[in-house]
């Protein structure tokens, strides 16, 4: 039975440039799991070509088809998605411990804090290498000094689980001032208490920061916006096509993490894919068909649940990710929002994005912070970003905008 774990999950490479790698995965099923796998794919910057997914609701076999870039860490990819894999113990009925059963425990959450003298790009450099570390920002509190100066404050935690010792911590700071250069005043990493890590983690916005927020919807009911917004996908619904599942066929425009926002919307209805298929149509439009069912593995027959998950679908393919520039007073803020999981998981590598954007405009960022917030009936995770009016930059609303947009939603 080793054997089968060892081979959940198979890479092959391509051999030529610009050939897709083929990912198989061959393991126990679950609601959900193709959404964690396509979190994994899009944390790793891999494009989706191609993709078959088939299970019998016990046992799963997915095969996808990527390009990956010559930075790929294909042993690494494979490690995270072979622990996104249920267990093979699991399937088969057996355990031999019941914590197999019980939920994940919360990762333990550490602040990291570091001052030093400020510089364009700055916070850019220093997400680019948590990034590569597998440290998760969970929230992030950026200020500038009047002389100065940055005091950046991040909430993280660890996918490796060793932050906890010495070695990884003097491993991260090592990496951190390599990139922070001489200018490192202080950096340091400690471990907080559960109390702490959840008052960390709540925001403290206040209610008129959703303001830009909700203007953005409105835009979009309105499709004033080209800037930031694709066009409706088209969503079509069949219950006679199949005797046992209802099919669900989408045609739209391709964008990066589109598999995980369709996964994930699914994931939070508890939608079962059975079979699916997704297929790239030249460089922007694309085919996804997927033979579905609820938990009971009964079709969606009730038309209030099809219209519900239609109009879901959507959303989440027209609009995945909320951006707006806001003027408040003397200051300019941008406002980012992407949906967060029932799983309580934001979109990855959104800041990361962001910051790589700013950067290449040549924005300064004077502070920042990560939060979650509830609006209407959802949580959205909300990154707000104060732009340093006084670095002597020049640059439209719309630029701005326009390649925030650009970099969280298209290949390059």
């Amino acid at each position: 039975m080793g054997i089968l774990y060892d081979d959940a999950v198979l890479i092959r490479q391509s051999e030529e440039e610009g050939e897709p790698s083929v990912i198989t995965v061959n393991c126990p099923d679950k609601t959900g799991l193709g959404c964690d796998l396509c979190r994994i794919i899009l944390f790793f910057g891999l494009t989706v070509v191609r993709i078959d997914v088939s299970t019998d609701g016990k046992w799963c076999y997915i095969v996808l088809w990527v390009l990956g870039k010559p930075s790929t860490r294909w042993s690494l990819l494979k490690k995270r998605l072979m622990g996104a894999c249920p267990s093979f113990l699991l399937a088969c009925g057996i355990s031999f411990d019941r914590a197999d059963l019980q939920p994940p425990k919360p990762p333990d959450v550490f602040l990291l804090k570091f001052c030093c003298n400020d510089r364009n790009g700055l916070l850019h450099d220093v997400t680019g290498v948590l990034c590569e570390l597998e440290l998760t920002i969970k929230r992030v509190k950026v200020s500038t000094t009047p002389d100065g100066k940055v005091m950046d404050l991040f909430f993280i935690t660890d996918t490796r689980e060793l932050l906890h010792t010495e070695q990884r911590k003097e491993d991260t700071v090592d990496h951190l001032k390599d990139v922070i250069g001489d200018s490192t005043i202080t950096c340091d990493i400690q471990m907080v208490g559960p109390e702490i890590a959840s008052c960390s983690l709540v925001p403290s916005f206040h209610s008129d920061n959703t303001e830009g927020i909700f203007d953005i919807e409105m835009l979009e009911k309105n499709g004033e916006d080209s800037i930031v917004a694709f066009k409706r996908p088209s969503i079509t619904m069949d219950n006679l096509l199949s005797p046992s599942h209802t099919l669900v066929q989408i045609v739209c425009r391709d964008h990066k993490g589109l598999l995980y926002d369709v996964m994930r919307t699914l994931k939070d209805y508890n939608i079962q894919i059975s079979y699916g298929r997704f297929t790239a149509k030249g460089k922007t439009e694309c085919e996804l068909d997927l033979f579905i069912m609820e938990a009971n593995g009964e079709k969606i027959v009730d038309p209030t649940k099809q219209n519900s998950l239609k109009s879901r679908l959507e959303v989440e393919l027209s609009r995945p990710i909320r951006v707006s520039l806001i003027s408040r007073g003397p200051d300019t803020e941008l406002i980012v929002a992407n949906p967060v999981e029932l799983a309580g998981k934001g979109r990855p590598m959104v800041f990361y994005d962001i910051t790589l954007a700013l950067k290449k405009l040549n924005r300064s960022i004077f502070s920042a912070e990560i939060g979650i917030y509830g609006i209407g009936e959802r949580e959205w995770e909300v990154y707000r970003v104060l732009l340093d009016e006084g670095d002597g930059s020049f640059v439209s609303k719309k630029e701005i905008e326009e390649t925030v947009w650009k970099m969280l939603m298209t290949w390059e």
